[in-house]
């Protein structure tokens, strides 16, 4: 099957151990001298691309940086052809100083790309999630890996919010009714609730799982969250978040759970059939992080028996998700493709993170510390 080939594909580029920290090979921190060939890589906007002047994340728009890259003699190819041996990506890897990528339209960046990428220099993913590189094989080579930290944060929170409540209130039969001239109110009403008094966890607490309690608190339900590190006390008191230092024991208390971790080989198929089965009958989940945290199969067959009443997310494995993808056809599900982070105001942020750091680049200079993924041959913590 398509989804099979494709997720194969896909396991290929998955991270491998990880590295201890060494020293660069041959690749400089900064920027060397000269021009700088870089190469963009973002989903193409087609019919869409001109219906809104901010509407930077596309391959026609580029993040808005091309006239600033060119004015300062430096060559920008962009393109949204990414994979097999013919794409154009293939064509400008080789020679290649920098290399811009997105979570929303991924380029796997392999450990043969990097292999053959002699120029290369420096990784940026425009938005967050850098599980797309092979980061073990970019900190071998010297690489800096870096994205845009917090640029889409509350983008991403805000529709797990949104996701919760699709689910909770049981919203997608009624305007598939809507829109197909049915009118069937008990068809809805049977399995719709209110999100006040529910409990909810998020498995995971950092930037947006964070968000996410605050938005949460007007709601009146029973917070709960797993994570390495408590919040700030002040925050638990903000949000009245209650931390569960063992997340198989926060999961059969959890009405709804949101899963806002990064991908790393700790986290690859956290949620298998075993794990779910241990969840409350009738769970919610929303998964706006890594598709290839969940068994894909797993998930559709308790999504198929009502042990999962509803899964929501916009994350997928692999992606772009193939025609067969079982997930597409799963009942009760608030499935989109990878949308959440790419808003127009994401869009604004990750294109001036990037074009920030480009210029710390090009005068060498250090980017923030949040940013890096990996600096000098070290992978950033939540990637350990």
């Amino acid at each position: 099957m398509a989804m099979r080939r494709a997720a194969q594909q896909a396991a290929r580029f998955a991270m491998g151990p990880h590295v201890p920290h060494i020293a660069p090979a041959a690749r400089s921190l900064h920027a060397s001298a000269g021009s700088k060939k870089i190469v963009g890589v973002f989903y193409k906007g087609g019919e869409y691309a001109d219906r809104n002047p901010n509407f930077v994340g596309c391959a026609e728009h580029a993040l808005g940086i091309r006239g600033w890259l060119e004015s300062k003699g430096h060559q920008y190819i962009v393109t949204d052809d990414k994979d097999g041996p013919n794409c154009e990506l293939e064509k400008h890897i080789a020679d290649a100083h920098v290399l811009i990528t997105t979570p929303f339209h991924p380029a796997y960046v392999t450990a043969d790309r990097i292999a053959r990428a002699k120029n290369l220099e420096l990784l940026l993913t425009a938005g967050i999630g850098s599980d797309h590189v092979d980061l073990p094989a970019a900190a071998a080579a010297g690489l800096t890996v870096a994205e845009v930290t917090g640029s889409n944060t509350v983008s991403v929170a805000e529709d797990q919010l949104m996701r919760v409540l699709v689910l909770v209130r049981n919203f997608l039969p009624g305007h598939h009714q809507a829109i197909s001239g049915e009118w069937d109110v008990a068809g809805v009403a049977h399995r719709a609730y209110d999100l006040e008094g529910k409990t909810v966890g998020t498995v995971g607490a950092g930037r947006i799982g964070r968000l996410l309690l605050q938005r949460l608190r007007p709601f009146n339900c029973r917070l709960l969250y797993h994570d390495r590190l408590r919040i700030d006390p002040a925050l638990e008191a903000e949000t009245g978040a209650q931390f569960e230092a063992e997340l198989d024991a926060m999961l059969p208390k959890c009405d709804v759970v949101v899963l806002n971790m990064p991908l790393t080989e700790k986290t690859r198929g956290m949620f298998e059939k075993e794990r779910i089965a241990r969840m409350k009958k009738g769970v919610i989940i929303v998964n706006n992080a890594r598709g290839a945290i969940m068994d894909t199969q797993a998930v559709a067959d308790a999504c198929a028996t009502g042990h999962i009443a509803g899964y929501g997310g916009d994350v997928w494995h692999p992606q772009p998700a193939p025609k067969d993808h079982p997930w597409r056809y799963m009942p009760n599900n608030a499935m989109t493709p990878h949308i959440s982070g790419t808003t127009i105001d994401g869009q604004l942020r990750y294109a001036a993170g990037v074009k920030d750091m480009l210029e710390r680049y090009f005068q060498g200079q250090d980017f923030p510390v949040q940013n890096y993924i990996v600096k000098e041959g070290k992978l950033a913590g939540q990637y350990q």
